[in-house]
């Protein structure tokens, strides 16, 4: 029915979230993820925002990731924090049930950064909230090609098939979508992720009008 659907479900819950990392691969725990944001809504309504630093010793960014990033050494050291407190404070949201969960290509990088965190304190993979995952990256491949999934199938599995699909030419990262969904875009911004998560929930609130979920 079309009242469920997450464009007029006034009361639903999000976490929104972005990692930065030292480069990219997500094989090794020496890709450290030394920024973590995450916003959490009501809806369309605001209700907490968290920006932290990871503190690590041996941080080794890639040059790429410095550039990129614009990463700041001395900022870095003055605000990063405790990793075990971080990891707590994100997912006492990530892993209640009442939140849907929101980022730009979460499933082809960021949930692995996540137990990438989590291996980094010791502590055991869990992919548990996966099935809570709404991925913007797939959702505008969805609306790309004029897909929307059906009630029955299972919404994971068809953003992991979403996921692996390429096409010549299609354009999706977060600054493309920005444009193509007439988001305000400050491009200069892109790549600190308390900037990427505000950018990204805007665009979730338009996309959720194209594809049907």
């Amino acid at each position: 029915m079309r009242e469920n659907l997450l464009r007029f479900r006034k009361k639903q819950k999000y976490i929104v979230f972005d990692f930065e990392t030292c480069n990219l691969n997500l094989a090794s725990t020496n890709n450290k993820p030394w920024q973590l944001a995450f916003n959490i809504y009501d809806s369309d309504r605001l209700l907490e925002s968290k920006d932290y630093f990871i503190e690590w010793d041996d941080l080794n960014l890639s040059e790429g990731a410095r550039r990129v990033t614009g990463f700041n050494s001395k900022l870095y050291k003055q605000k990063a924090q405790d990793p075990n407190l971080i990891l707590d404070a994100f997912e006492k949201y990530l892993y209640d049930d009442s939140f849907l969960i929101i980022g730009h290509n979460l499933l082809g990088f960021d949930i692995y950064v996540h137990n990438i965190f989590r291996k980094l304190l010791g502590k055991k993979s869990d992919y548990s909230y996966l099935k809570r995952v709404l991925d913007t990256l797939c959702l505008a491949k969805a609306a790309h090609k004029g897909l929307h999934p059906q009630r029955e199938n299972n919404m994971l599995a068809w953003q992991l098939k979403l996921n692996s699909f390429r096409e010549k030419g299609m354009r999706l990262n977060l600054g493309a979508c920005c444009k193509k969904y007439d988001v305000a875009l400050d491009s200069a911004k892109l790549h600190d992720a308390k900037y990427d998560i505000q950018k990204n929930y805007e665009v979730f609130r338009k996309i959720i009008w194209e594809v049907e979920v």
